[in-house]
C-alpha cells in the first residue's frame, strides 16, 4: 500500500527521497509528497498524481535539508488530492507526519481534538495523529519522541509512521504496528522505508522494527528503540537479502515482463538446495523441526488473498491427492471473521508474496491463538509473516515489483509441490516410483518454461486479436481450475477487461448464457485428467459461436481441429501442469494490457502489498 521513505544524515535529503519514492511506486499509490526540515523550518510539497509530477514541481522550488520524510499514498480516507496527500502538518506547522495504515478510532479522536480548538484541513485519518502528537507535546511538556510514543498508545488500528519537527531539527521518529517499517543503518546516516528497495543502494544493514516499537534517530547518537509501552529494545542489525540489479528493469519495458521471463531462474532458485534429484531427496530446512507434527496433522488449512489464494487452491489438490489429508482453503479476510474451528492437530499454511498482507497476518494470529501449527510460505526475508509463524519456507523468487504477481505464484506452487512430495513420501501415501517421477518432472520445469517463453511473439499475435474485447471467460478442470481463476484475475487487474474464471463443467450452470461470437473463451485443455471432458466443453462453446483460445499440450491434434487459437505448452504430469499453464496466460494478459495502453506495473486502484483491511 502506501510507501514511506525517510532520511537523516549529511546529504541533501530531497534527491534521496525522490529516488526512494520511485523505488516504492510498485506498491500502488495516487499521490505523493515530501517534507524537509532545515534551519528550524519545515518545507513541504505534495501533489495528487505520480512521483514524476512531484519531481517536476520540486525542480522549480528550492527545498533542501538533511532530514526529510516522503510518502506515496493509496487513498483510504478521503479522495486523492493535494490536501489529502501526505505529509500532514500539525496546526502550528511545526510537526510533519506520514502514515501507512488505518486509524480505526480517528473519528473519536477527531471530535476530542476539535473540542479543544483544532481545525482540520483534510479528510484523512492521518491528520488526527499529527494533531494528537502536538497536543501531547504542548500539554505534557515532553519531547517529540515521548509525545509520539504516548500518541500511538491512543491509536486503534494499524500504522507505520515517521515524524519530524522544526523544533527538533536533528531528530526523526518512527513507529510501527501492523505495517512494515525498516531502518537502514549507514555511515553516520539513517534511512527508514516501507521495505528494503529504496535502501539497498545506500546500505545493506537494516533493522526490522517489530509491532509496537518506536525508534528515535538522532545524528551523533545511538539509535533508541522502545516498545510503545516504554520498554527499551536492543537494536538487531540484519543484512538485506536483495540486490540492486533485481529491482531494475534491465532493458524490459515493464517489470511484469521481466518477472515473467525470470521464472526459469526463480523456480530453479526455489528448488536449489532443496531438491537433490540424484539422491531422490527433498530437504526443507525451515520445517525440519516440526516434521513430526506435520506428519500427524489431521487437517491442513491454506490461507491467502488474491493470487496467493489461487496458489492455495492448487496446494489443496496437491496435499489431498498426495498426502491423503483433508484440506481447506480460506480467504484470509473471511477466515479472520468467521470464528473458525481450529485445534492443535491442524497445520495452517499462510501464503503471501510480501509477507505483510494484513488479513493474512490477522488470520495467522488467530490460528496460533487456537493452538495450530502455523507455517509461512512467503517471499520476503524478515517480513512480518516470516517472523510470526512457527516455521516456514521462503520462495526465493527475488523482489517482485510488478503489482500483478507472476513469478511469486509459480514459486509458491513449487514450494507446495516440494512440501506435498516430501510429506507424502514420509507418510507412505505415494509409491516410490511416483515420487521419483514427480521430482524428476519438477526438475525439468525451468527448461519447459523456457520453451513456452520462446512462443512470446505468437501469444502477442493472439493478444492483438482480443485487445478490444469487453469480456473474457476462462475455463479449466482439476489442477487447471485455479489456473483459470488466476488467468482471469491477471487480465482484469492490468487490462481492466471484465473476466471470470470457472470450472469447465460449471459453464452449463450459468456462464454459457453469455457466450456468443463476441465472447473469447480461454480453455486450459492440457493432456491430463479430464481431457475428453474439456474437449466436450470446447464443443459446447463452439456450438454457440464462442471464440476459443486453448492452452494445449504439445502435439495435441484433437483440440487444434476445433479451437480458434492454440498455445502449446510442453507435456508434464497433472500435479505440475498448473505451473506451465500459467505462463502463457501471464503473457496473454500482459500483451493485451500493453496494447490497450495500460500501465501494467501500476494498475489503477491496486497496491502490491495490501497492508490495511
Amino acid at each position: 500500500m502506501c510507501g514511506i521513505i525517510g532520511y537523516i544524515g549529511h546529504k541533501d535529503a530531497v534527491p534521496l527521497m525522490l529516488n526512494g519514492l520511485k523505488r516504492l511506486e510498485y506498491r500502488g499509490y495516487d499521490s505523493a509528497g515530501i517534507a524537509v526540515c532545515n534551519d528550524r523550518d519545515i518545507q513541504i510539497h505534495k501533489t495528487a498524481g505520480k512521483v514524476l509530477d512531484l519531481e517536476k514541481d520540486l525542480n522549480n522550488l528550492k527545498i533542501q535539508g538533511n532530514i526529510g520524510i516522503g510518502h506515496t499514498r493509496w487513498a483510504t480516507h478521503g479522495e486523492p488530492n493535494n490536501i489529502n496527500a501526505h505529509p500532514h502538518l500539525s496546526s502550528s506547522n511545526k510537526i510533519a507526519l506520514i502514515h501507512n495504515g488505518i486509524i480505526e478510532n480517528y473519528d473519536v479522536l477527531k471530535k476530542e481534538l476539535s473540542a479543544r480548538g483544532y481545525k482540520f484541513k483534510s479528510e484523512t485519518d492521518t491528520e488526527v495523529l499529527v494533531y494528537l502528537i502536538e497536543d501531547i507535546l504542548i500539554n505534557y511538556k515532553v519531547d517529540l519522541f515521548e509525545a509520539t510514543r504516548l500518541a500511538v498508545n491512543e491509536i486503534v488500528g494499524a500504522y507505520a509512521i515517521a515524524v519530524i519537527s522544526s523544533d527538533y531539527p536533528d531528530l526523526l521518529v518512527a513507529a510501527t504496528k501492523g505495517s512494515p517499517l525498516v531502518v537502514g543503518v549507514g555511515d553516520n546516516e539513517y534511512f527508514i522505508s516501507s521495505d528494503g528497495s529504496p535502501i539497498i543502494e545506500h546500505t545493506k544493514n537494516v533493522i526490522y522494527l517489530k509491532d509496537e516499537e518506536i525508534v528515535q534517530i538522532k545524528i551523533g547518537q545511538e539509535l533508541l528503540i522502545k516498545t510503545i509501552k516504554n520498554k527499551k529494545i536492543n537494536p538487531y542489525i540484519q543484512k538485506l537479502k536483495i540486490n540492486l540489479e533485481n529491482i531494475e528493469k534491465e532493458g524490459y519495458d515493464f517489470f511484469m515482463l521481466k518477472e515473467i521471463f525470470e521464472q526459469p531462474k526463480t523456480i530453479s532458485d526455489c528448488m536449489r538446495g532443496r531438491l537433490n534429484l540424484h539422491d531422490g531427496v527433498i530437504k526443507l530446512g525451515g520445517i525440519v523441526d516440526f516434521e513430526k507434527r506435520i506428519l500427524n496433522a489431521s487437517r491442513f488449512i491454506l490461507i491467502g488473498c488474491g493470487t496467493s489464494w489461487h496458489a492455495s487452491l492448487i496446494g489443496e489438490y496437491l496435499l489431498e491427492s498426495l498426502c491423503r489429508v483433508p484440506v481447506e482453503v480460506e480467504y484470509a479476510s473471511e477466515f479472520r471473521y468467521r470464528n473458525p474451528i481450529i485445534n492443535e492437530k491442524d497445520v495452517v499454511l499462510c501464503l503471501s508474496q510480501s509477507g505483510e498482507t494484513a488479513d493474512t497476518i490477522a488470520a495467522l494470529k488467530i490460528a496460533k491463538e487456537k493452538g495450530a501449527l502455523v507455517l509461512g510460505i512467503c517471499n520476503v526475508v524478515g517480513s512480518t509473516i516470516s517472523r510470526l509463524t512457527d516455521a516456514g519456507i521462503y520462495t526465493h523468487a527475488g523482489p517482485e515489483i510488478g503489482v500483478a504477481s507472476t513469478k511469486a505464484i509459480t514459486a509458491q506452487i513449487i514450494v507446495l509441490s516440494l512440501f506435498s512430495s516430501l510429506i507424502s513420501r514420509k507418510k507412505g501415501t505415494i509409491t516410490e516410483s511416483f515420487y521419483r517421477q514427480i521430482i524428476t518432472e519438477m526438475s525439468l520445469i525451468p527448461e519447459k518454461i523456457k520453451e513456452i517463453l520462446q512462443n512470446n511473439s505468437d501469444i502477442l499475435s493472439i493478444a492483438k486479436t482480443f485487445k478490444d474485447s469487453k469480456n473474457f471467460l476462462y475455463l479449466g478442470r482439476g489442477y487447471n481450475f485455479p489456473v483459470a481463476l488466476e488467468g482471469a484475475l491477471k487480465l482484469k487487474e492490468i487490462s481492466y477487461i471484465h473476466a471470470e474464471g470457472y470450472p469447465a463443467a460449471e459453464m452449463k450452470h450459468g456462464p454459457i448464457a453469455l457466450i456468443d461470437e463476441n465472447m473469447p473463451v480461454v480453455v486450459i485443455a492440457t493432456n491430463n485428467i479430464n481431457y475428453e471432458k474439456v474437449v466436450s466443453n470446447i464443443q459446447e462453446v463452439k456450438a454457440r459461436k464462442g471464440v476459443v483460445v486453448a492452452i494445449v499440450t504439445s502435439g495435441d491434434t484433437q483440440v487444434k481441429e476445433i479451437a480458434d487459437h492454440i498455445i502449446e505448452i510442453p507435456e508434464t504430469i497433472a500435479e505440475l501442469s498448473s505451473i506451465l499453464s500459467l505462463i502463457p496466460l501471464q503473457l496473454l494478459s500482459y500483451h493485451i494490457a500493453v496494447l490497450r495502453g495500460c500501465n501494467v506495473d501500476q494498475p489503477r486502484n491496486l497496491a502490491k502489498s495490501v497492508t490495511v483491511e
